[in-house]
Order: structure tokens, then sequence, then C-alpha cells
């Protein structure tokens, strides 16, 4: 029996090299670019999706260990780029050159689903292993407090 893991619902053979990184299998396999490549160990956040709910890099993450997991890409978070967190990274002028902003948004859309009344140190606590080399953090503390507000109204 082949092992799979599922990824944004759908279960996917790993028919790679199981110490293969998460990263280089949604990118070159399934062709699922949005997650992309910064440091390759894991510091930088550009690599951030979920597995089981949780934000994880996925350039230090081997298939192997991810057999029985659901992971969310980026690309599954909202299947038509209208996840809340998505709307507010536009509304608030977020991206720059982008390149880190799915790996941003992922980490904020985990940490969020466990906190949605967050303080400004939480947020900061919780986004400060994401690097944005154009120096945005102001702009996504404002989108990711933004939607915090906005879904606390909810509850």
């Amino acid at each position: 029996m082949s092992k799979t893991i599922k990824i944004n619902g759908v279960d996917q053979p790993i028919d790679v090299d199981e110490n293969m990184p998460l990263l280089w299998f949604l990118r070159d396999r399934l062709e699922f670019t949005g997650t992309k490549f910064g440091c390759g160990s894991g510091l930088c956040g550009a690599c951030t999706v979920h597995v089981d709910g949780v934000a994880t890099r996925s350039c230090i993450m081997p298939v192997n260990a991810l057999v029985g997991k659901s992971i969310t890409t980026i690309e599954g978070l909202s299947k038509d780029g209208n996840h809340p967190l998505q709307k507010a990274w536009l509304e608030n002028n977020v991206p720059q050159c982008g390149y880190c902003q799915a790996g941003q948004i992922m980490n904020a859309a985990s940490f969020l689903a466990t906190n949605a009344k967050p303080t400004d140190d939480e947020i900061d606590n919780a986004m400060q292993g994401n690097i944005c080399r154009c120096g945005t953090y102001q702009r996504i503390k404002k989108a990711i407090k933004s939607v915090a507000f906005d879904l606390a109204k909810e509850v």
C-alpha cells in the first residue's frame, strides 16, 4: 500500500524519496508554487504551511513525517483568494515585493485560529519568525488586527 498525505483536502501519493522536504514536493511535484523557498533552514518563514492547522516550515519537514497528516498551503487557504487575511493584506497595502507574504499569511492564519483577540505583543511574538525583507511589519500587524477584530465581532 502506498503512503499518502492529504494536501488541500486531496490525498497525494508519496512517489518521491521519503526524505524530500515538503516544500519541494509541493513546488516540484504538485506545482503549488505559492509556498516559497527562502532560507532552506526553517528560519525565515517564507515556506510556512499548515500541518494539521499548525504553522510549519515546509523546507525542513520531510514528506515521510507527514503520513496521516493534513497539509494546507496558501492555495488551499481559500479557493478564490478571499480568505479574510488575504483581503486584509490588500486593504492594508501589505505586499511590497510579495515574496514572504504567503508564509506571513499562513503563520497569521494559524495564530488567529487559536487567538481571535491578540494584543500587539502577542502578534509580534507569533510573527517574529517570519522575515519580511521589505519591512512591512507594521502593515502586517495592522492587517492581522483588523481580521482579529472582525473575527471577535462574529463570536
